[in-house]
């Protein structure tokens, strides 16, 4: 699906949402649900989504629509980064995940680090906050907001985790020969990693 295509229907169903949350007006309540009807329809002729699933992307939500959070560790060991294998694509990604409700952006990326590559890490900076949909990302019907936490490891001894079925250091130029999980991490996040790594900066933000 192209990216502005899956930005259009982003857009479609958090306003169906947001205004059958907010909207006061039975009539506009009538026109909210055929908004999101509408946007049903859709979703069933562009995807291979069946109808449980896009009833769960209409309606599972309550209130206004907002982005999802993804948090993402970067960790350097002698300028080496460490990047895990994601059981889901067999593909590398830096160690991270969504954003879990009583931790913050700095405690999700610590949690993360640990669970995914067995290493303990102090979090130091927040080095990013990106725009899923205004970057080179395969396109996506979830609106994302992605952080970047650069972090300290306290010990350097690695392990796989229950998601992931490899876990390593590597070099910038060793990284640009890994299959990447481009959904969860791009090659500029890669190599932005590496530049804040070299010489760090103020947050970088869209």
């Amino acid at each position: 699906m192209e990216k502005q295509l899956a930005l259009l229907l982003n857009e479609l169903q958090g306003i169906g949402q947001s205004g059958k949350k907010y909207g006061h007006d039975v009539f506009d309540q009538e026109r909210y649900d055929q908004l999101l009807v509408v946007t049903g329809k859709l979703l069933a002729l562009l995807t291979d989504w069946d109808e449980t699933q896009i009833q769960h992307y209409l309606y599972t939500d309550d209130g206004y629509a907002t982005p999802k959070v993804d948090v993402r560790g970067v960790v350097f060991v002698a300028d080496k980064l460490l990047l895990v294998k994601e059981k889901s694509d067999d593909s590398w990604t830096l160690p991270g995940g969504w954003g879990d409700i009583g931790y913050s952006p700095f405690e999700v990326a610590a949690k993360e680090i640990y669970e995914e590559a067995g290493i303990v890490v102090t979090p130091l900076q927040l080095m990013a906050v990106k725009d899923k949909a205004k970057h080179n990302y395969p396109a996506s019907l979830t609106y994302v907001y992605k952080f970047f936490v650069y972090c300290k490891a306290k010990n350097t001894a690695i392990k796989k985790g229950l998601e992931t079925v490899d876990v390593g250091f590597f070099t910038q130029q060793e990284c640009e020969n890994l299959t990447l999980s481009l959904a969860r991490t791009s090659k500029e996040d890669i190599k932005a990693a590496f530049s804040y790594h070299h010489q760090p900066k103020n947050t970088i933000c869209d």
